[in-house]
């Protein structure tokens, strides 16, 4: 079931967990309350947590009472969410086959997993499967076109004249849909979720020039992964685009303001 796109991405994010945390791990925690309300999680629900990274949502859920149970395709990720979530059990699995029975979890949580899958429908058949009926599953992706503050760093790329190299590849074409509330709310329904609803979320995410550098720096996500297969000098000119593109979204202090927008879905299986 792993497609070329899956075998990308567990080679790009090998390691890459504590410079994710140090990087992009704040960014990604702002949508986990709400993410966790959607998905009805409190006291005494069993919980599963898809793709945990750092472990945010899996200790939210912890100190909300419930039941967690958190999943993650990278052994570093794994070891970092065990340490936040000490409450929770931590297992290393990857979608699109999660290593659980039918209708084991109350609740099934995802934030930002599927950006990260090569078949995005299987995916979401297998969260619904070890759903139980009338449970909830919420997840969220980033919405396309991109914020102002999330394209930044894509637009230092371009400025650079560089594009994505071969060795990056996309979804195959029958495997994305769309990154609209439409879109992504349709894709929920594919998978045979109910009541599903779909909102955008947009936030203001406050970080330093080197700290959002740094995630890049460290080949973290596939912009990072871009940056870091060119040479030295282009990487160089890469930073010098993304520094001046920064004084668009300077605030007070050396603060930057970064607008981004995510796509929150969920429904009932």
């Amino acid at each position: 079931m792993q497609t070329a796109f899956d075998e990308s991405e567990r080679r790009a994010w090998a390691g890459q967990a504590d410079a994710y945390a140090a990087s992009f791990a704040k960014l990604c925690a702002y949508p986990v309350p709400g993410l966790l309300d959607a998905a009805g999680v409190r006291e005494g629900v069993t919980v599963l947590d898809v793709g945990t990274g750092t472990g945010t949502a899996a200790a939210l859920a912890c100190e909300r009472g419930a039941k967690v149970t958190a999943v993650d395709a990278e052994p570093g990720m794994v070891a970092r969410a065990a340490l936040a979530a000490p409450d929770a059990e931590m297992r290393l699995a990857a979608l699109p086959r999660l290593p659980f029975a039918d209708d084991e979890f109350d609740a099934v949580v995802g934030n930002f997993v599927l950006n990260h899958v090569g078949r995005p429908r299987e995916a979401l058949k297998e969260l619904r499967r070890v759903t139980r009926p009338g449970g909830r599953i919420a997840v969220t992706i980033w919405a396309v076109p991109a914020a102002a503050g999330q394209a930044l760093l894509g637009r230092a790329v371009q400025a650079a004249g560089v594009t994505r190299p071969a060795h990056l590849p996309t979804l195959a074409p029958e495997d994305d849909f769309l990154r609209t509330e439409q879109g992504f709310a349709a894709l929920l329904g594919e998978a045979g979720l109910t009541d599903v609803v779909c909102d955008i979320l947009p936030w203001d995410h406050q970080t330093t020039l080197e700290e959002w550098w740094s995630g890049p720096a460290a080949g973290v996500a596939t912009i990072g992964q871009i940056v870091t297969s060119q040479d030295t000098v282009v990487i160089a000119e890469i930073k010098n685009h993304f520094e001046s593109l920064c004084e668009e979204f300077a605030g007070p202090g050396g603060v930057l303001v970064l607008p981004h927008a995510a796509l929150m879905a969920h429904g009932q299986a």
